[in-house]
């Protein structure tokens, strides 16, 4: 039997024409308008569309519509080299920080999470009646966090995950402050820039305060007006923020940097390469990351690894790629949070990283894939010299029907 011919290519933007399926728009879900990834191309106005949007490749599926003249890699061989890119960095030996118990800082940190949600929604209540950002009401819980992730980050950042429909708004900034304060700290920046970094994360989005609630959360394809709206966000933010008094020019390039991208497609000033800011680069990165991890109304969110992936994948274009490579190291290949599948078919919520053995974290065992049942729950550490457990792959909370707020929560 012959092997089966790839159907999902890798295309040039400039090979796009009417007739064919897009099967992905090969960028995250927040730098386009449509509802859905994948559509059929019917016309000349939405090849125009997409041009406009900045992106140079895309995904098409010619069992669904035309196909190209010529030779195209397919989705498999772009996946085979990013697997091979992330086993690279995995290979790079890092120094191990010190941290405190993981269990002596989970509670901690659930505290802090929930502290700091409860602020942001504040906040942005606030904004919307017209009140000023205060930096008092901010600061203590940034500094909490920069605290929380410096003992250990892996009580924290898994909280990211935690997300619900009404509230996604103040809970993905409260995720982008964790893990910008995770990044600063892999790079070696001064606790200072760190704390400055935070503030910008956690206020990045405050603009959206000024964008009506049935734009951002329109299940279906925004309007060029629409778009035009939700994208002013970011100018509505540099203007909050420049009239809050003691905010600092780093937690402004973060607020008003974090749609700009690496290429020049970005915005609200379409900067370019070290036009942008290094602080503006990290929140491009890390927004677009905890973005395209959660689910909205409209969009399911992927498995952190996978999202990992797709950031080394748009980093050709769209993101700094030395500091993308820096944020997988960072966060590891198999995240804090991550459910993945062992090769004895178990399946495993990752607890701990392990910097100096990034395939070898530590997993609690709660199900196993090949008998569908709950596993009496299981601490193992994969970097043990006597473990004879290796991951074989990462898989998604929702497609085994495991609720994560039991896990993560």
């Amino acid at each position: 039997m012959s092997p089966k011919t790839p159907t999902i290519k890798l295309i040039d933007i400039n090979q796009l024409r009417p007739g064919m399926y897009v099967q992905d728009v090969n960028c995250s879900w927040m730098d386009h308008p449509f509802v859905t990834n994948h559509f059929m191309i019917n016309d000349a106005q939405r090849v125009n569309e997409i041009k406009a949007l900045g992106v140079h490749e895309l995904y098409i599926d010619t069992a669904k519509g035309l196909d190209i003249e010529g030779l195209a890699m397919s989705q498999d061989d772009i996946r085979q080299d990013v697997d091979a890119r992330m086993a690279q960095i995995a290979q790079e030996i890092q120094t191990e920080p010190q941290r405190v118990d993981l269990a002596q800082e989970v509670e901690r940190a659930r505290q802090l999470h929930g502290e700091a949600n409860r602020i942001v929604r504040s906040l942005i209540q606030d904004v919307r009646l017209g009140k000023q950002v205060e930096l008092e009401q901010v600061e203590p819980v940034v500094e909490g966090m920069i605290d929380s992730v410096f003992r250990n980050q892996d009580a924290l950042l898994p909280l990211a995950r935690l997300k619900d429909h009404d509230n996604y708004t103040f809970q993905h900034s409260v995720s982008v402050c964790a893990l910008l304060v995770s990044f600063a700290r892999g790079l070696k920046l001064e606790r200072p820039i760190i704390k400055e970094i935070a503030i910008g994360g956690l206020l990045h989005d405050v603009g959206k305060a000024k964008v009506p609630d049935d734009i951002l959360n329109k299940p279906a394809k925004l309007t060029e007006a629409e778009f035009a709206k939700m994208k002013s966000h970011v100018v509505q933010s540099i203007v909050i923020l420049q009239n809050t008094p003691g905010i600092s020019q780093i937690a402004l390039d973060v607020a008003g940097q974090h749609h700009e991208r690496f290429d020049g497609t970005g915005y609200p000033n379409q900067l370019k390469g070290e036009q942008i800011s290094l602080y503006g680069r990290m929140g491009a990165i890390v927004d677009v990351y905890d973005a395209i991890t959660s689910d909205r109304v409209y969009h399911k969110g992927m498995a952190p690894t996978a999202a990992l992936g797709r950031l080394l994948e748009w980093s050709k274009y769209h993101f700094d790629p030395e500091l993308v490579r820096a944020y997988v190291k960072c966060v590891g290949i198999y995240p804090s949070g991550s459910l993945v599948r062992l090769e004895s078919g178990r399946l495993g919520v990752v607890l701990e990283q392990h910097e100096e053995k990034m395939m070898q974290p530590k997993v609690r065992v709660i199900f196993h894939a090949e008998h569908k049942h709950y596993l009496p729950p299981e601490v193992i550490d994969l970097a043990w010299p006597g473990s004879k457990e290796k991951i074989s792959g990462h898989e998604e909370f929702e497609e085994w029907n495991i609720d994560p707020k039991r896990w993560l929560g």
